[in-house]
């Protein structure tokens, strides 16, 4: 079984996945941890030498192995749903949960992080808001639960995770 997290960079993707894994005792995936050791450098760096297309290309072959593999919770990059064969490969693959954060808190999570390339551009406000206009309704057609991130502790959203598995059928430990 494959349990993805998706959703905007700085929605709690790696951490909550993290705990995750640890609850289902399950292996944990970082699809973009797993490009970085396969480039051998940043993802920054690599959209800055070679554009925005052919990392897309390297992620996706990249989700494609990683839902091919064995059982473990995948948390995956927040682009990954920009294309059709990532959602689809995701949704076939197990329960998708897209942890949705409203782009104003994640601009004040995020305001300082220099490591997300998306979001060094003059307006990082107005950028974040316009990559949750495309991306959201994305994260909705590949996810199977939608989780608020707003207010609940990350002990919590695992929790309420974990319930919705079980409500849904899926074998969770």
């Amino acid at each position: 079984m494959i349990v993805s997290l998706v959703g905007l960079p700085g929605s709690g993707k790696t951490t909550v996945g993290r705990q995750l894994a640890r609850r289902l005792q399950l292996p944990f995936q970082d699809s973009d941890q797993v490009i970085e050791v396969r480039i051998g450098i940043p993802i920054r760096t690599y959209f800055e030498q070679h554009g925005e297309a052919p990392f897309r290309d390297l992620e996706e072959q990249v989700i494609a192995e990683l839902v091919a593999g064995p059982s473990c919770v995948l948390s995956t990059g927040g682009g990954v749903v920009l294309r059709t064969n990532n959602r689809h490969a995701l949704h076939r693959s197990g329960p998708v949960v897209y942890l949705k954060s409203n782009p104003d808190e994640l601009y004040r999570r995020l305001r300082h992080d220099q490591s997300r390339p998306l979001l060094q551009v003059a307006d990082p406000l107005g950028k974040m808001r316009d990559l949750f206009a495309v991306r959201d309704p994305l994260y909705r057609e590949t996810a199977h639960f939608v989780m608020e991130t707003g207010r609940p502790s990350v002990a919590t959203l695992v929790n309420m995770i974990v319930m919705q598995l079980e409500l849904a059928g899926t074998p969770a430990k």
